[in-house]
């Protein structure tokens, strides 16, 4: 029982993908673009909000339509688009008190694996700010001769996604610990020996007391 498995958005870092992938497009000319999108799923955005839709549901399909905005990169453009994110919008919204116990944690020997529905790339690179060795289950993107399609290769991973994903990756080994923030990231946290809720949504924060789950924030 080694490993620990983190969420990213909420539980590292108050940052956002979307966010971050928005910035981009706006410091390299292409403002334009993003707006369209953005307006093209407002309604969706509001209606979930309101709690007249499905919020993760619509959050799964706006990072696959988010996803085509990056269609047509190689893979070099892809690595400097998640380095551009992480250094301007994740790593800067970290949560260093989080951030903290966890490289104490691998400092004892445990493994770490990043589990989050944000494109495998960026994923990547955020956990690559953690050290040598910090593994990486995101959403992955279709690459073909060389090129982003715009789709993804499978579902967004977030809910059970993420859960199957993690349980595939441990190959039958128990999960010492897993961090995360939201609903979503119940499957997950029920995997683990030590489920631990990080600044958790009043939902999760329920939940948590209930099953005496231990909360940070």
């Amino acid at each position: 029982m080694n490993t620990i498995a983190a969420d990213l958005e909420g539980t590292l870092t108050t940052g956002e993908t979307w966010r971050g992938m928005a910035a981009w497009m706006q410091a390299h000319g292409r403002a334009g673009e993003y707006q369209r999108f953005f307006y093209r799923n407002l309604p969706g955005a509001v209606a979930a909000r309101l709690g007249l839709a499905d919020k993760r549901a619509f959050q799964d399909r706006f990072m696959e339509r988010a996803a085509g905005l990056l269609a047509g990169l190689g893979q070099a453009e892809l690595t400097a688009v998640s380095e551009w994110v992480v250094t301007n919008e994740l790593w800067p919204k970290r949560r260093l008190e989080v951030l903290d116990e966890l490289l104490r944690l691998r400092q004892e020997g445990r493994r770490l694996v990043l589990c989050s529905a944000t494109f495998q790339p960026i994923l990547e690179a955020f956990a690559r700010r953690l050290g040598e060795g910090v593994e990486a289950l995101g959403t992955p993107l279709e690459v073909e001769g060389g090129v982003f399609t715009g789709r993804l290769r499978g579902p967004v991973r977030s809910g059970a996604h993420k859960a199957e994903h993690l349980g595939k990756f441990l190959q039958g080994e128990a999960l010492f610990a897993a961090y995360g923030d939201s609903l979503p990231d119940l499957p997950m946290l029920e995997l683990a020996e030590q489920p631990v809720v990080v600044y958790p949504e009043p939902r999760l924060r329920q939940l948590a007391m209930a099953r005496n789950w231990r909360i940070i924030g």
